[in-house]
């Protein structure tokens, strides 16, 4: 019997729920800790990241008016499907940051529980950050957080799954979409990561995942007029100042780089980043001869 050639894996993009190549054609070749060749990524351009941004958009609505219950239950079955898939998420992690299988699967264990971890704030964010308000005068004053929208997020670069999961899922359950660009060393969990989420009830465009160079593709984001926020969680210094400028051609958020050890507890800092509040005023006063309330 003749021996089987390999099949070697084809990464894409995910965005829209979709699984396009770059609109460049361009790819690059990705190398393990050793210089050894794992695979060919695709190079996204600018083009890609407009593409994203109208997929995002296009799904926030239906997303943030979803219940929160509904996207914890969404968020959960994520995590549902990468302990499926584990043994294939510690295989690339170890490759791609040069660790050990236990260290590896240590990595992605903690990311697996930091889905589910989200996934349980999701109905419950709104006690924290909103409430009723005392004030002086015959009205209910009541503020509850909104999301804020479409949010481009650079990835970590270090910790190519468990830092990706840690700037995507809170976002997410926030009620926001996203359009992340992956560890340009490391960006093959992140593509993976995109097959997890379309078999996961994730809705086509609440997550889309670039691979490439966050100082080609990330300027453009940090400009582009439907875009609100922006997370620089994985930007060196000097993009970091780059994309600030370039946000303050109209009102966005931005969350700037912190030293971040991603394997702590998350807390509900990014959680709460990205959300707005609403604050509504109703009059109180009596009803009728009962003098009832409302």
């Amino acid at each position: 019997m003749s021996e089987r050639l390999s099949v070697f894996k084809t990464y894409k993009l995910f965005v829209g729920g979709k699984f396009p190549r770059s609109e460049s054609g361009r790819v690059y070749e990705v190398t393990d800790s050793k210089g050894n060749w794992l695979a060919n990524a695709p190079l996204s351009s600018r083009k890609d990241g407009r593409d994203a941004v109208v997929a995002a958009r296009k799904a926030f609505s239906a997303w943030s008016g979803a219940t929160a219950y509904n996207r914890g239950q969404i968020l959960y079955r994520v995590a549902e499907m990468l302990e499926g898939r584990r043994d294939q998420f510690v295989a690339e992690v170890a490759d791609a940051e040069g660790l050990s299988k236990a260290k590896a699967a240590a990595q992605v264990d903690a990311a697996i529980d930091r889905w589910v971890w989200y996934a349980g704030w999701t109905d419950k964010i709104a006690q924290i950050a909103g409430g009723t308000n005392p004030v002086a005068g015959p009205f209910f004053n009541v503020s509850s957080p909104e999301p804020t929208g479409v949010v481009a997020v650079v990835a970590p670069q270090a910790s190519s799954f468990l830092g990706l999961v840690s700037v995507i899922a809170p976002v997410i359950a926030a009620g926001n979409t996203v359009v992340v660009v992956a560890s340009e060393k490391a960006p093959l969990p992140a593509l993976s990561l995109g097959e997890v989420l379309a078999t996961s009830d994730v809705p086509g465009g609440v997550v889309n995942i670039l691979s490439g160079r966050a100082a080609e593709i990330m300027p453009s984001l940090a400009a582009h007029q439907d875009v609100n926020a922006i997370d620089l969680a994985g930007a060196g210094a000097e993009l970091a100042t780059e994309l600030e400028a370039a946000a303050a051609d109209n009102l966005k958020r931005v969350l700037r780089p912190q030293a971040v050890d991603w394997v702590a507890a998350p807390g509900t800092g990014r959680l709460m980043a990205f959300l707005e509040t609403k604050t509504v005023w109703h009059p109180t006063g009596s009803l009728g001869a009962g003098g009832s309330s409302y």
